[in-house]
């Protein structure tokens, strides 16, 4: 965005700075189902015109009203070019997996994720996970990790001590 900002705007890019905050906190965003300024304060933002300092001079007129709605729009594509680039990105990276309901997979949640059977010593973890945390697996018994020898920690932790200090070397530096 501020890339953007930069190559559109010339040197007086910082001046629009709150132009840009303010098309970025309301642009939908599809992860929330609205955008950021209507889920923090439970309405819309109408304008930013009148966003001026106390004792700040500040001229609203037709011309500075256009001016400011056209920079709000060419901002609002910028953001929805930099959306599409990086999901692009995403996706030709992404590899689409899906999981049959039936052993340790108790149902789907959305697109991309999973309720998963967990055994009771992982009772404290969250049973849904993104897809992405998430691998295949054809396991017979032997590959199984006995969960007993596990140290997890309040805040649900690996913690790993170690056993055996097999070596020693001591390095002096000059």
């Amino acid at each position: 965005m501020l890339r953007a900002c930069v190559i559109d705007f010339g040197k007086g890019w910082v001046n629009h700075l709150p132009l840009v905050e303010f098309s970025y906190n309301n642009s939908y965003h599809a992860s929330i189902k609205v955008a950021p300024f209507e889920a923090l304060y439970g309405r819309k933002c109408h304008s930013p015109i009148c966003w001026a300092e106390v004792g700040e001079v500040q001229l609203t007129g037709p011309e500075i009203v256009q001016e400011t709605t056209e920079k709000i729009i060419q901002i609002k594509q910028r953001i929805q070019a930099a959306r599409n680039r990086q999901k692009s990105y995403t996706n030709l990276k992404r590899k689409p997996m899906e999981f049959q309901v039936g052993d340790k997979v108790l149902e789907q949640v959305g697109f991309v994720a999973y309720k998963l059977e967990l055994p009771q010593e992982l009772s404290r973890v969250h049973y849904t996970f993104h897809v992405s945390n998430l691998k295949k697996c054809y396991a017979n018994e032997p590959l199984v990790v006995p969960l007993d020898g596990l140290h997890i920690d309040d805040k649900l932790n690996f913690v790993e001590e170690p056993v055996d200090i097999m070596d020693r070397e001591v390095k002096q530096l000059k």
